[in-house]
């Protein structure tokens, strides 16, 4: 549907002709709960000006069946005014009246109004998800930021529902026997993608944050079949803490009054910032035994959300362009908020073994681009919705914050929320507001950093005289040459030496680093350290190289390192290098294995291990892979074994033998351990580790029944999802043909389910049956855009592209589809990425394989 992709210049000129009064929007959702019933009745009332008596404009509805459209009380015939997901408006006046009546369409992808009845109960959820431009699925709008109005919801639902949105929930008012309608007050001015509806059977906990402007009403809902799992109090305290910390940081009252965190099923992404009625994904109430990192991200997700209240909710971007304005900001923020105000002290260290190396790789794929993207429409905006965006984004702020100082850096976003509160801004206003609180000048900071794209890696050289200390040093810059930019960093270097038998930091320096060389006089005549560490503090963001000396006391005694965030950097470099055919696979494999047992930060236990994992399918060479992949299991079984029973570190070693199990006795555990012949201390064989288990047993084709003997005992969505994993991994014909049809042919596949099936299907040690899906891969590159749509679309080609079948002849065979396909270039995208990784991993086996 053309009329879908909204242009920024199509939008600069609506915006331009246009103000919005408000938004009356009427839903009748009494129809969610009638099995044959796809739609809702949505009635919308729109009041605007507009500067150009006599002009004309249109507004967005999509996938509706348009009953009546009235503009300022004349009747506008819906087939010649409604067409491509657009109603067109003619003969505007100064003050307009659009009134629309439709019937839209109940979502089973995760976007506009998504409908889910709970397999266990019964019981019918619904909940909006309006980013990027989805809101127009739901109701009448004008689809993009910088058109802000107050929203006014009527929502009629059957009597016992919670009904929840942006405004305070009200007391329902009966209509009829069963049915009630809810009228919420006006909310505060807002953009259409962060207005939300949340109806349904939902369970409802209600708390109160005592906060310095005032109480702030605290909302948690999830499902009925998961109240068990509902950690109401870890839940509270967070958000407390995180009210306390942002209020006093930015130094302005929360706006929206009440704060309503909804758990919802089938969920497409993390969470959303919904104005006072953030939805998140119902996973976070965990009904099995997670980590510490699962809570340390938790807890991320929900202050980045509260972040957004402010940064994105507050004041919103004027276009998509500065989508880093509201995520690239919430994402430093939690970090920050995290280690500031929470137990989780150390999450920076958990950003940088996890979250940063997801931005490291996207920046150096084919694809990349600036975190200030260049988004021309809405398409631009949905497939620039990355890593990018979320981690270099908020590596790039960390830098900016060493480069201006923290308080100079506050002082600008107090400022910056006071200016434009409830509005709209650019980038470029942020960046004034900084460089007035700082003295510093940043255009030309932004321009190297916000409006070019790639990593830049910095290597130490240096001459050592006779006496081992350095006589001359500096710091060697690079860029790859497509994406040549040199840029300015604010560094901090560390020098560690051996000391009892730890390594300690002698001492430590902060200097800027310019340009392809920086000479650091301030070294000359220093004694060579055991471990010199380019990047201490993490501060800025680029790839770090180890010096020869550096690297062979970081594979001697990684672990002997105390500091948890040198140990992440140290680790980070290491996999960098092993990435980048620099360090052998083999060298990695056995570094992971020798230290990851003492690893003590949450983020480095659970992350690092799946690092090795992939070094051992993708970058070993082929001909001593099998032994290598013995080597790496086995490792992990005796590292489950000497783990501390109950660790985080027992469970992730568990976990990680059990996706890596191949040889009869690893399978032989894994069978034992289900049916409780084997019992390891402090190891809780609960549901999700049955399916990891289970999982594990039939991508050796060993599953027997116990997929769906399984499946009768937990027959939740979480279980139906497992199961279509687990089936999803066996290696036969039948198996991969049906998962192929349930995750890229069946457009009816509710999203989860589809992308359970993805994250399995492509296996090591099973090239044989995936041969053939080369070409099926290719051909269904050419359509998944029209028959899955984006979401499902983008998941499908990113998570089963063949790269266990990494050859030459496989890249060849790509290009030459490259070359001559005419799939979308959403598709293209991320076949190229696809193309991509599997250049790289023969690199590294090519590596890997010399002696």
């Amino acid at each position: 549907m053309p009329g879908t992709n909204l242009t920024r210049d199509e939008a600069a000129t609506r915006a331009a002709l246009l103000d919005v009064t408000s938004y009356s929007i009427d839903l009748d959702l009494t129809t969610a709960v009638a099995e044959q019933i796809k739609t809702f009745g949505s009635t919308t009332t729109i009041r605007f000006t507009a500067t150009e008596p006599g002009a004309e404009t249109f507004a967005d509805l999509v996938d509706a069946t348009v009953h009546e459209i009235t503009l300022n009380g004349e009747s506008i015939d819906p087939a010649t005014a409604y067409a491509d997901s657009r109603i067109t408006l003619t003969g505007l006046q100064a003050d307009n009246e659009l009134v629309v009546r439709a019937d839209c369409t109940y979502s089973h992808t995760g976007e506009g109004l998504h409908h889910f009845v709970d397999p266990v109960d019964q019981r019918v959820y619904l909940y909006s998800q309006f980013e990027v431009p989805d809101a127009r699925r739901v109701y009448t709008t004008f689809e993009q930021p910088d058109l802000k109005a107050p929203f006014s919801f009527h929502v009629t639902a059957p009597a016992h529902w919670k009904v929840v949105s942006n405004s305070p929930t009200p007391e329902p008012t009966p209509v009829s026997d069963g049915v009630a309608r809810w009228d919420f007050e006006p909310t505060q001015p807002m953009s259409t993608y962060i207005t939300a509806i949340v109806a349904g059977e939902y369970h409802e906990v209600q708390d109160v944050y005592h906060g310095k402007h005032g109480d702030i009403p605290l909302g948690h809902y999830c499902r009925q079949s998961l109240v068990e799992h509902l950690d109401r109090d870890a839940l509270v305290e967070i958000t407390q803490q995180g009210f306390a910390f942002f209020e006093e940081q930015f130094d302005f009252p929360y706006p929206f009054g009440k704060y309503d965190q909804l758990y919802v099923p089938e969920y497409n992404m993390g969470a959303m910032e919904n104005a006072g009625c953030v939805t998140v994904r119902d996973e976070y109430l965990p009904r099995s035994r997670q980590p510490r990192s699962f809570y340390e991200f938790r807890a991320s997700m929900i202050l980045h959300e509260m972040a957004h209240m402010w940064f994105g909710d507050l004041v919103t971007m004027k276009w998509w362009d500065d989508l880093w304005l509201n995520e690239s900001f919430a994402e430093w923020a939690c970090y920050w908020a995290a280690v500031e105000a929470t137990e989780f002290t150390e999450s920076w260290t958990g950003f940088a073994n996890a979250r940063k190396q997801t931005g490291y790789r996207q920046d150096q794929l084919p694809s990349t681009h600036p975190i200030a993207a260049d988004n021309h429409d809405l398409h631009a905006v949905e497939v620039n919705f990355d890593m990018i965006t979320y981690a270099k984004g908020a590596s790039v702020l960390k830098q900016l914050v060493a480069w201006v100082g923290i308080e100079p850096f506050i002082a600008g976003l107090r400022q910056y929320f006071q200016d434009h509160a409830f509005g709209n801004a650019e980038y470029t206003d942020l960046l004034a507001a900084l460089e007035r609180s700082s003295g510093r000048e940043l255009g030309s900071w932004a321009t190297e950093w916000l409006q070019t794209a790639g990593v830049n890696t910095l290597t130490p050289e240096f001459e050592l005289a006779e006496d081992g200390t350095y006589a001359g040093f500096r710091v060697l810059q690079s860029a790859h040459p497509d994406w040549p930019t040199l840029r300015r960093h604010r560094l901090g270097l560390g020098l560690y030496d051996w000391t009892d038998g730890r390594l300690v930091r002698r001492d430590a320096l902060e200097i800027d680093v310019e340009g392809g060389s920086t000479d650091v006089p301030a070294l000359v005549g220093v004694r060579q350290p055991d471990l010199l560490l380019l990047n201490e503090g993490d501060l800025t963001y680029a790839k770090i190289r180890l010096d020869e000396r550096s690297l062979a006391t970081a594979i001697d005694g990684l672990s002997k390192l105390d500091d948890s965030l040198a140990r992440a950097l140290v680790w980070g470099a290491t996999w960098d290098m092993t990435r980048d055919a620099e360090m052998r696979a083999t060298d990695f494999v056995e570094l992971v294995l020798a230290n990851i047992g003492q690893e003590t930060d949450a983020w480095g236990v659970s992350r690092i291990p799946t690092f090795a994992a992939q070094t051992v399918s993708s970058y070993s060479a082929p001909a001593t892979r099998a032994a290598l992949a013995g080597r790496w299991e086995s490792g992990l079984r005796e590292l489950a074994l000497a783990a501390e029973p109950g660790s985080d570190q027992q469970l992730t070693f568990v976990r990680s033998y059990a996706a890596t199990a191949h040889s009869e006795q690893a399978l032989a555990d894994l069978e034992a351990l289900l049916d409780g012949s084997l019992v390891v201390e402090g190891l809780a064989v609960d549901q999700d580790l049955r399916w990891l288990l289970i999982t594990g047993l039939a991508a050796n084709d060993r599953a027997g029944s116990r997929i769906d003997d399984e499946l009768v005992a937990d027959s939740t969505i979480s279980g139906q999802e497992h199961a279509a994993g687990a089936r999803a991994a066996i290696p036969t014909a039948e198996a991969k043909a049906e998962a192929w049809r349930i995750a890229v042919e069946d457009a009816s596949t509710p999203n989860e389910t589809a992308l359970s099936v993805v994250l399995s299907f492509q296996r090591p040690r099973q090239d044989a049956v995936l041969a053939p899906y080369v070409e099926k891969y290719l051909d269904a590159a050419e359509t998944a855009w029209d028959t899955l749509g984006t979401h499902r679309a983008a998941k499908a080609l990113e998570f089963i592209f063949p790269k266990p079948l990494a050859s030459q002849e496989l890249l060849d065979r790509v290009d030459a589809w490259l070359a001559s396909s005419p799939a979308p270039a959403g598709a293209k995208r991320y076949v190229q990425e696809g193309r991509a990784d599997v250049a790289r991993a023969l690199a590294a086996q090519e590596l890997d394989a010399q002696a």
